[in-house]
């Protein structure tokens, strides 16, 4: 007599589920992986970038040469230049060659003039030079300041400071009103 082996029960598996997941992998690397440009994998060096923080020193009271620009009752832009210090002020804008209608003003009105701007900043300049020769152990340099109005188009500000870099002004600060305060 022979022995009858009972029949296997086949074995069934579900591979849906499987292969919806690998696509879904599959799917989701795609998207995620990002390709190095050409520029990106031709670059031999690396760029570290300085650390920057905000500079809140307070401009001093006395020795500042103000440039102010804003926009005036007629909506158009213009220039106003100011010296804190009214002991240097008469001196500069008298190597200014201003008008006498307007030299004894404390705030300058020079409208869209570069050519007189570039004349108060030049004379600011000399006037320093003529105090470091007369006393030059106790000489504190005019810092130059531009105070510009936030609806300013900046190009108005870059033609400003390339007037002020052209007259040797190299050096200026930005009045900012703290973030706190407004």
């Amino acid at each position: 007599m022979a022995i009858h082996k009972p029949k296997r029960l086949g074995f069934k598996l579900d591979m849906t589920p499987l292969v919806d997941i690998a696509f879904l992998l599959l799917t989701f690397f795609m998207f995620t992986t990002k390709f190095k440009s050409a520029a990106e994998s031709e670059q031999k060096f690396t760029i570290k970038r300085p650390v920057a923080t905000a500079d809140t020193t307070k401009l001093p009271e006395v020795g500042t040469a103000i440039v102010k620009i804003a926009i005036d009752e007629t909506g158009d832009t213009a220039y106003w230049f100011s010296i804190t210090n009214e002991v240097d002020r008469e001196s500069v804008y008298n190597k200014a060659e201003l008008p006498d209608s307007i030299r004894s003003k404390a705030l300058i009105p020079i409208g869209k003039d570069s050519v007189m701007l570039a004349r108060l900043i030049l004379a600011t300049r000399f006037h320093d030079s003529d105090k470091r020769e007369k006393d030059s152990a106790s000489f504190q340099p005019t810092q130059f300041a531009i105070d510009a109005d936030k609806d300013i188009d900046f190009a108005i500000i870059d033609q400003l400071m390339n007037v002020m870099r052209s007259q040797g002004a190299t050096i200026f600060n930005f009045i900012t009103v703290d973030q706190s305060e407004g």
